[in-house]
């Protein structure tokens, strides 16, 4: 199975940015973890802090992977753009979230792109993403039987 991870603005400063909100582990501490837990998954992963970029990468990883991991940062409140490339992608979506932005400031209550979504996940630290690839592993396993 090959997995996507994108990461929007700000998200290069995890384990420095707001430790009480989004921790002290730094992202790519997280995902050699990740790897480490599923050797048998292609996990890539793509970070940026320019919405077009976050398009293209989503647009050139689609065709190729089975499912997408977004955290799509402050996009999320934001972006049509980032919705409708969502919406033309093949492979399953799920938008995560460190944090629980429901118990957040009232702007990160929307979300611009959840119902371009397969699903969402927040609120559960850096386990968000784990539990992004186990839905998407969950999703591809029942598609294989059919």
């Amino acid at each position: 199975m090959k997995i996507q991870i994108i990461n929007g603005p700000n998200l290069n400063l995890l384990g420095t940015r707001e430790p009480g909100i989004y921790g002290s582990t730094p992202f790519g501490d997280y995902l050699l973890q990740l790897r480490a837990q599923y050797p048998g998954m292609e996990i890539a992963y793509y970070q940026s802090n320019i919405e077009g970029e976050l398009i293209n990468k989503m647009q050139e990883a689609g065709p190729g992977c089975d499912g997408i991991v977004l955290n799509a940062g402050a996009y999320t409140h934001t972006s049509i753009a980032l919705h409708d490339c969502i919406r033309s992608l093949e492979c399953p979506v799920v938008e995560v979230h460190i944090s629980n932005v429901h118990k957040r400031e009232a702007f990160r209550h929307q979300s611009m792109i959840s119902c371009a979504c397969a699903g969402v996940i927040c609120g559960f630290g850096l386990d968000s993403y784990r539990l992004a690839i186990e839905a998407l592993a969950a999703q591809e396993q029942q598609q294989a039987r059919g």
